[in-house]
């Protein structure tokens, strides 16, 4: 076009100048709004993120908790005659506590399905698997997750599942106390001098033994702090804390053994005092040193075991 004045090419080239400017207004204006939206989103997620870690991470808090309601339950007298479903029914019971706070607190909608409870290659831990949908807004997770809950600290359950708590054991000072109720198994069950184990005692909380290999519970000092402090061992003869809670004391599962420790002044043969041998395996053995009133009663195979000569 032929601009014929000044006027003309002013005119022009303002029309030209505000139209710039306003695709420039319109330009800005988007990218703001589009990166507003973006934060939005993002904040979003992030919160969403933040929601599914911190359920998924407590997993293992309601799995224990799962575990130590099914143990409750022992210790109240009443039998567990499927740990795993009765585990099962626990941590089912606490997720839908958990679901509906979530959903409480965080407008978040949580179902939770657990598919099972197993034992481990660690007698020490025990897996959980959890189905999980959770949704907020646009944001969705579904996934199955594992976690294994830990039962060191947890109660040994086998003594009271085993016994009853109408045989007269007791539990107080961090330990299972017999009194009579292993002596009347024994005499029940026909085994060697069950006198010999009136008033034997043996750990109330599941400690594992740090003292690995355990040869070295031969060594000066070591034994007589592992009796102190109430540890367990892992043994492929004694029982997974899931057959615990059923009361047996002898399972197929990789488990633990503990030492019930007898204060007789008797020195005949009777039950080794290794506790699956005392619940399940009966065997004899002989007091390591016949003159200590708390000595461990104790076979050739668990003495080599632990280093004892």
């Amino acid at each position: 076009m032929k601009i014929d004045s000044k006027g003309n090419l002013i005119v022009g080239a303002t029309a030209i100048l505000i139209v710039s400017l306003l695709l420039i207004c319109i330009f800005v204006v988007s990218s703001i709004n589009y990166i507003q939206n973006e934060n939005i989103d993002s904040q979003a997620n992030d919160n969403f993120k933040y929601i599914v870690g911190d359920y998924t991470q407590n997993l293992e808090i309601y799995g224990r908790d799962a575990i130590a309601r099914a143990t409750q339950k022992v210790f109240t007298g009443l039998p567990v005659t499927n740990s795993e479903k009765q585990i099962k029914k626990n941590l089912n019971k606490i997720l839908d506590e958990k679901n509906k706070e979530y959903e409480e607190k965080y407008s978040t909608k949580i179902t939770s399905e657990v598919l099972s409870v197993e034992n481990t290659d660690s007698p020490w831990k025990i897996l959980f698997k959890v189905k999980l949908n959770i949704q907020k807004d646009n944001e969705k997770y579904s996934k199955i997750i594992e976690k294994n809950a830990s039962v060191e600290g947890l109660k040994d359950p086998l003594p009271i599942a085993k016994l009853s708590l109408l045989s007269g054991i007791l539990t107080y000072n961090n330990q299972i106390h017999y009194k009579a109720s292993l002596s009347a198994y024994m005499l029940l069950h026909n085994l060697d001098s069950p006198e010999s184990y009136l008033g034997a005692t043996a750990p109330l909380y599941i400690k594992k033994c740090p003292y690995d290999p355990y040869i070295h519970h031969g060594d000066p000092g070591v034994l007589k702090d592992c009796l102190k402090q109430g540890y367990f061992h892992e043994s492929a003869d004694g029982s997974c804390y899931l057959c615990r809670l059923e009361g047996k004391g002898k399972c197929p599962h990789y488990g633990f053994e503990v030492f019930i420790q007898t204060h007789t002044l008797l020195n005949n043969e009777t039950l080794s005092c290794s506790d699956h041998v005392v619940f399940a395996d009966h065997y004899n053995a002989k007091k390591i040193d016949p003159y200590d009133l708390n000595s461990l009663i104790l076979d050739s195979s668990h003495r080599k075991k632990y280093g004892i000569d």
